[in-house]
């Protein structure tokens, strides 16, 4: 396979695609930014995933010894499957039922697997750390974490964690916003809707 890729030519892949967006909008965590990363305009491309799922692998840790590759849906799909894919393990996601994350599909973490969590964007990493919770109550260890942006901020997870490209995006509790003061129309792309 080729070379990994570096900080550079996966930003000017972020810009290519479209991927960073400015506006107004609702990020998953709830919290509101004027910058956005939709990576599923970057996953389009599945060479452009493989590359990124190639470079996600090669920058992890040296005998760090991956088991299973378990993803929070539906952001971290398409990226969890890819870096399985060039690991050579399974790939399990979770989902949500009832606003509570869950392993559904029959799917099981093995007692002692090393699992590695990929996403796509961490931001508060909440849902990360939901998925952390669910492969510990089965008996399952977290390797680290892998995404393809931090977007910086303090995160809800304690575990190693490797992303590909850090972005220092702004973001703000709805109640200090002031893009909503000044009146400026939300839009929420997230794959979650929050009340």
């Amino acid at each position: 396979m080729a070379e990994p890729m570096s900080d550079t030519q996966i930003l000017e892949a972020l810009k290519r695609s479209e991927a960073i967006r400015e506006g107004h909008f609702v990020l998953t965590s709830g919290r509101h930014s004027d910058t956005y990363v939709q990576c599923a305009r970057v996953l389009e491309d599945p060479a452009l995933t493989t590359s990124l799922a190639f470079t996600a692998v090669a920058r992890l840790p040296e005998g760090i010894g991956i088991d299973l590759v378990a993803a929070p849906a539906v952001g971290g799909l398409i990226i969890g499957f890819a870096v399985a894919q060039a690991l050579g393990v399974k790939f399990i996601f979770s989902e949500r039922d009832g606003g509570r994350m869950t392993l559904r599909r029959s799917f099981e973490v093995p007692p002692g697997s090393r699992v590695l969590v990929v996403e796509d964007v961490v931001t508060t990493g909440g849902s990360v750390a939901e998925l952390i919770d669910l492969i510990r109550e089965q008996g399952g260890e977290v390797a680290a974490v892998v995404s393809l942006i931090d977007r910086g901020g303090d995160k809800k997870f304690a575990d190693p964690f490797m992303p590909l490209l850090k972005l220092e995006v702004d973001s703000w509790e709805p109640a200090s916003c002031r893009l909503c003061e000044a009146g400026v129309p939300v839009y929420s792309p997230g794959s979650r809707r929050l009340g």
